[in-house]
């Protein structure tokens, strides 16, 4: 964390579990004349590992004129002013899958190159340069113009409802969070003029140090206290529970919760306002039915005016060593934001195999009116997104199904060959989605048949914009794009536009 000021000479590195950021009240109160990298000589020049890492509320002059932040998933670029480019893709232009900025100002050229997909939310940015699959932009000044699938953008004018996520700041010399407030239609940044929200001064949070346990920190809940997760591991063997409205629990540096003994590591009430943030909740050895849950089952109450926010909240079953969870997150609470995910069943690490680190779902939405911006949602054993409440909205989408599935009778769903990406309920009257991609790998064996990458009821109020499958390599093959729509695939597939009636 860098205080106000001017910084000279830096090239900040950025890796694994590394997050920089700015403590002023705005990007341009903490300048770097230099940069902030991301780039993958680590592996050969391969992006598609930089996952977990973070660059928020700092303005850079790159050296060169262009700053590299060449990522993958669980990587966002939050609140940051670029006096120059943005290149999004690695030296020498190997492959990179993934990204998010937000509430970002770019004055040059935001260059993709070989990054084969991104969501830009409420920024502000001087051009941008290509697309490869999957390109989505909502609220962003100077983003191309509507034209999937060549060049491959989903351009929406304004974010229907967001919220910027929490952060810590220096006001003087005291510590404080500032908590943006919720927008409706956003475009462009937020930081323009004076920022709206709420600073709250740090002595009305519970600062959350290595060692603490989940008792002590629902007690301070229980107090009144806001969270402020430091850098750490935090094992819990009972739920975080944040049931009081408004309550800010912000993580710092992924702040990590792993679920001892099967528990859920963090349940939210059915209550306004509360913002989740920051945070990585890992699974542990012992299956959890849920890791993270949104509002108890059946939850019904009016969130509107003040919904509850997840942003740069991460799940990952597997990967660090073997873990098991039923499902990733439930939403249960109306009007959720869910802005930039990633629920990850790993593919490779530590603790990886079709039954080592089951998990069948990765987010179930039983709520209605909830919005996800930025959702990235990769390898689960099942569905990995059911989406059974009304009046949902999905603003980029990005899902590889499970690599690792042993043969065809694995993932067999009934009568239809493997389960969707993505589901939409049969009883759902309303949902709608834009830029949605889901990509096979299917590496074990290649003669897996996926019947389709999203599934949903044919009905007027469901559509769809910008739908696209791939098979990678042709390791598998999908056989339709969504229901029996679209056409066989052992590259890509796409359907633009709106599809209402499904042939």
């Amino acid at each position: 964390m860098f205080k106000p000021g001017t910084y000279n000479n830096i090239n900040a590195q950025i890796g694994f579990y590394t997050s920089i950021a700015g403590l002023g009240l705005k990007p341009d109160d903490t300048t770097f004349n230099g940069d902030v990298t991301v780039d993958a000589g680590w592996f050969n020049g391969n992006a598609t590992q930089n996952f977990w890492r973070s660059a928020e509320n700092l303005a850079l002059n790159p050296v060169s004129g262009t700053n590299r932040w060449a990522v993958s998933q669980a990587a966002p670029f939050r609140r940051m002013h670029v006096k120059g480019g943005l290149n999004l893709a690695p030296n020498g232009y190997g492959w990179a899958s993934g990204g998010y900025i937000a509430d970002s100002k770019i004055d040059g050229q935001v260059a993709p190159y070989s990054q084969q997909q991104w969501y830009t939310r409420d920024s502000s940015i001087g051009s941008w340069g290509n697309g490869v699959w999957n390109m989505t932009f909502s609220g962003v000044e100077g983003a191309p113009a509507q034209s999937f699938p060549e060049p491959p953008y989903t351009t929406l004018n304004t974010t229907p409802v967001s919220r910027e996520k929490p952060f810590l700041y220096l006001d003087g010399n005291a510590y404080k969070v500032f908590v943006p407030a919720k927008r409706t239609n956003a475009r462009g940044v937020s930081w323009n003029g004076t920022p709206q929200g709420e600073s709250i001064p740090l002595s009305q949070f519970y600062v959350v140090k290595p060692g603490a346990t989940a008792q002590t920190i629902n007690a301070a809940v229980r107090q009144g206290l806001h969270l402020l997760f430091t850098p750490g591991v935090y094992h819990v063997n009972e739920p975080i529970e944040i049931n009081r409205a408004n309550t800010v629990a912000l993580g710092l540096g992924l702040a990590t919760i792993i679920p001892d003994n099967g528990v859920t590591a963090v349940k939210v009430g059915d209550v306004d306002g509360v913002k989740l943030a920051g945070l990585l909740v890992d699974a542990g050895p012992v299956n959890s039915s849920v890791l993270v849950q949104v509002g108890p089952a059946g939850s019904s109450a009016d969130h509107s005016a003040n919904p509850t926010s997840l942003q740069d909240v991460f799940v990952r079953v597997g990967g660090a060593g073997a873990g098991k969870a039923t499902t990733g997150m439930v939403v249960n609470s109306d009007d959720t934001l869910i802005d930039h995910t990633w629920l990850w069943r790993a593919d490779h690490g530590d603790g990886v195999g079709w039954e080592t680190n089951r998990s069948d779902y990765g987010l179930t939405v039983n709520g209605d009116d909830v919005l996800a911006t930025g959702l990235f949602v990769e390898h689960f054993n099942k569905y990995d997104v059911q989406w059974n409440g009304e009046n949902g909205k999905t603003i980029f989408f990005q899902n590889e199904k499970a690599y690792d599935a042993p043969n065809q009778a694995a993932i067999q769903n009934g009568d239809i060959k493997g389960y969707a990406a993505y589901k939409v309920a049969d009883s759902v009257t309303t949902h709608e989605g834009w830029g949605m991609g889901s990509y096979c790998y299917f590496n074990v064996d290649p003669t897996i048949r996926q019947q389709h990458g999203f599934q949903a009821p044919v009905k007027a109020g469901v559509r769809f914009h910008d739908l696209l499958v791939v098979s990678l390599g042709g390791q598998g093959q999908y056989e339709h794009v969504i229901n029996n729509t679209g056409s066989p695939t052992s590259g890509t597939s796409t359907i633009p536009s709106q599809v209402v009636s499904f042939p």
